[in-house]
């Protein structure tokens, strides 16, 4: 996902474009069919008017009225038809791009969410965003224009020299001979534009994320007066921005200005050239007339793939990221025959785990080797960086053990499906994320299609019905952007009603109240007690006085799992957890 990574070539970004047509190669196929239709009449006038010219200067009298009328006939069928398959691809042409957009937007979303927290951790969700909207916009206009466009200008160019070969070869192959020339400039500035439009696309997430930085931290900037530090960081990313815009917009001006002066060039050698060779008699002034109007043809085919050739490579440069998105690989997979973890009594084991993260030697968790018996509950507690989380963690398979084996109910984790893994295990955290939404639907999300009878039940077992009840609209008020319109102890009421809906065996509460003030703890502290009754359960504790009814409690510190046991136990043994314990009653 880097700016600076090499550029993949063309052919190999077309032959992973072209799956995407496979649904709709029959538009596919009408729309060339249309293409060839319209070309066809842009093809036909130049030889209409070089067969009336002919029959004027050769031999007047077969230049009937009548001949004229049925030639002009002709020509307005011909342009009838052209209409037709104009309005076809235009119209469906361009339905087709779209769904191929909403195809590949489908297939990135689908794989972001596959990917483990491990790569959200490092990567930007502005740069995301973009790749996902942005950078695909530009595919509806390139999955229409590209095929269409290239054959169209294949016939234009492949026809016209056909039957000017016919005429005078010597003439036809003095112009053509321009083309390879032509093209090989083209291509210098095509391959720098290229490369410009990435760097665009680049910084446009760059600003992206800066953007969503500062505007979901806008409480903070707001209460430190810091709008200023922020608009002068989003001057500094627009102006990269222009810069590099504005280098890829001199490639275009080069790449525009060769074509120009190729362009007028083959004018002048048809003008020129071709009006000495009828001198010579080598043509006639008929065929004269008709290299000048096949010339415009072939001219004014070149000028629309020059036109299309800016939206060609921002085209190209959407799917180019697409692909490298698509080529990062979730570190978290199911195991090739992996099973469905069912009817799970809750007993989990740490076989001699040890951890450590991706991109840090740093152990975290050294030969944890320990067991919990179904519905026990289990507090967590030690100094900060101690690995209370990251082993949570371990449980779900956000991140894979580094050495050892976690298993549940006898089973490895890493033999069983994320899936039903996952939907074994429920999570309160202190960091409640609250979705775009109604509280409804924000509590229902911990069941898909649960009525309202059902989220009502676990509404009230999280001792949040009574609250709800009281908002203007009740369980359909609209809760904000990250639920900016609820406190915290609300917020965190209604994700334990969320677990209480999902119903899971066993029970992860990650310091889930000590952000809160001591009448909201006590609240949601009596919500998780009945949460947690029947279930394995454990908890990051880090007001201790909350976790002395556990059924054991750990003390880990970066040697591991230095005591256990229950409260009573622990404090008879004055070691570690009495001074934590000390330490927390002192400071309360």
């Amino acid at each position: 996902m880097e700016e600076n990574q090499p550029a993949m070539k063309t052919s190999v970004l077309i032959r992973r474009f072209l799956p995407y047509y496979r649904k709709y190669r029959w538009i596919v196929v009408l729309d060339l069919i249309c293409a060839a239709l319209t070309t066809l009449c842009d093809l036909v006038l130049p030889l209409i008017v070089r067969n009336i010219t002919g029959m004027a200067t050769e031999n007047m009298a077969a230049l009937t009225v009548e001949y004229i009328l049925r030639v002009g006939f002709l020509y307005v069928i011909l342009r009838v038809v052209d209409a037709l398959a104009n309005f076809y691809m235009t119209s469906r042409g361009h339905i087709m791009g779209t769904h191929i957009e909403r195809d590949m937007r489908h297939v990135l979303f689908t794989h972001l969410q596959s990917m483990g927290f491990a790569y959200y951790s490092n990567a930007k969700v502005g740069q995301i965003m973009a790749r996902l909207t942005n950078d695909l916009f530009e595919v509806t206009e390139f999955s229409h224009h590209c095929p269409e466009e290239f054959f169209i200008a294949a016939i234009k160019i492949t026809v016209p020299f056909i039957i000017l070969m016919g005429v005078s070869p010597l003439l036809t192959l003095i112009i053509f001979a321009m083309l390879p020339l032509m093209l090989f400039f083209t291509r210098f500035f095509n391959k720098r534009m290229r490369a410009a439009f990435k760097q665009s696309r680049h910084q446009v997430g760059e600003i992206n994320a800066q953007v969503e930085d500062s505007l979901l931290g806008i409480r903070v900037v707001k209460s430190f007066a810091n709008e200023p530090i922020e608009i002068d960081k989003f001057d500094k990313g627009n102006d990269v921005f222009v810069k590099v815009k504005s280098r890829s917009y001199l490639y275009m001006g080069g790449f525009n200005t060769v074509t120009r002066v190729f362009d007028g060039l083959m004018y002048i050698v048809v003008v020129v050239a071709g009006a000495l060779f009828m001198l010579d008699g080598a043509i006639t002034p008929a065929d004269y007339i008709a290299y000048l109007l096949y010339v415009s043809t072939l001219l004014t085919s070149i000028r629309r793939i020059v036109d299309y050739t800016e939206q060609f490579q921002r085209g190209m440069t959407g799917i180019e990221r697409f692909c490298e998105l698509m080529d990062v690989q979730p570190d978290i997979v199911d195991a090739p025959g992996a099973k469905t973890l069912a009817e799970v009594r809750g007993d989990v084991t740490f076989d001699h785990v040890s951890f450590h993260y991706s991109d840090n030697d740093r152990t975290v968790l050294a030969d944890i080797n320990v067991e919990v018996k179904a519905g026990e509950r289990v507090a967590l507690v030690g100094p900060s960086g101690g690995g209370k989380t990251t082993l949570c963690n371990l449980i779900p398979r956000f991140y894979d053990v580094t050495a050892g084996r976690i298993l549940i109910d006898g089973s490895d984790i890493t033999t069983l499906t994320q899936q039903s893994l996952r939907e074994s295990i429920g999570m309160v955290q202190q960091e409640v994320y609250m979705f775009s939404g109604t509280v409804f639907e924000n509590i229902a999300y911990g069941m898909p299609g649960a009525t309202v009878e059902q989220v009502t039940l676990a509404a009230k077992q999280a001792g949040a019905d009574d609250f709800i009840r009281e908002l203007p609209n009740g369980y359909d008020t609209f809760v904000g952007e990250r639920g900016v319109k609820l406190s915290g102890g609300q917020k965190q009421r209604i994700s334990i009603a969320r677990v209480f809906l999902k119903n899971p065996p066993i029970l992860i509460l990650d310091e889930a109240t000590s952000a809160l003030d001591n009448e909201s703890e006590r609240l949601v502290q009596n919500s998780l007690e009945k949460l947690s009754v029947g279930r394995t359960t454990f908890t990051i504790a880090h007001r201790l006085t909350t976790i002395r009814n556990a059924t054991t409690i750990w003390v880990l510190t970066e040697e591991g799992i230095v005591e256990k046991g229950t409260h009573k136990e622990l404090m008879e043994k004055r070691g570690k957890y009495y001074e934590l314990y000390r330490m927390y009653t002192e400071e309360a």
